[in-house]
């Protein structure tokens, strides 16, 4: 059972990363219906994963690997986590943002957005992207555990 939560988390965990990927390409070309329908879908998918790397993560930690008391010691583990809650938050501003286009989208109408809005949400994106890149460093170090 271990290995298939395992399985699951690094499936949810790669299908986060490719769709901020996703996300991150198209929005910079977000200037037609189809291109900001793909950035919804996208960021759909985005925020099903990333429920789903939390829930199979804690389900992971509480349940099929070293168990809470290993886990919750960890400043690796505890720095991944607290990453990864900040990525969540810092997501909910583009979220807003693709979510405020929908009204105009189902009207068949093209969203009016600012350049200046798409460059916040290309930075906010960018930030994640790097976080993500801490995480990849903290599991390995909490996988370890510790700088071995």
């Amino acid at each position: 059972m271990s290995t298939l939560f395992a399985f699951l988390h690094h499936l949810a965990a790669f299908t986060l990363v490719a769709a901020l990927a996703v996300e991150f390409v198209l929005v910079r070309r977000a200037t037609d219906l189809g291109t900001m329908r793909r950035i919804l879908f996208a960021d759909a998918i985005f925020g099903a994963a990333a429920g789903a790397v939390l829930v199979v993560g804690l389900l992971r930690v509480f349940y099929f690997e070293k168990g809470p008391d290993y886990y919750w010691s960890s400043h690796a583990f505890l720095t991944k986590f607290g990453v990864f809650i900040l990525i969540g938050l810092l997501s909910i501003v583009p979220t807003v943002e693709f979510l405020s286009w929908r009204k105009a989208i189902k009207a068949g109408r093209v969203p009016e957005v600012k350049p200046e809005k798409i460059k916040t949400i290309r930075t906010i994106m960018h930030v994640e992207l790097a976080g993500i890149v801490v995480i990849l460093l903290m599991a390995a170090i909490a996988a370890r555990g510790g700088w071995v």
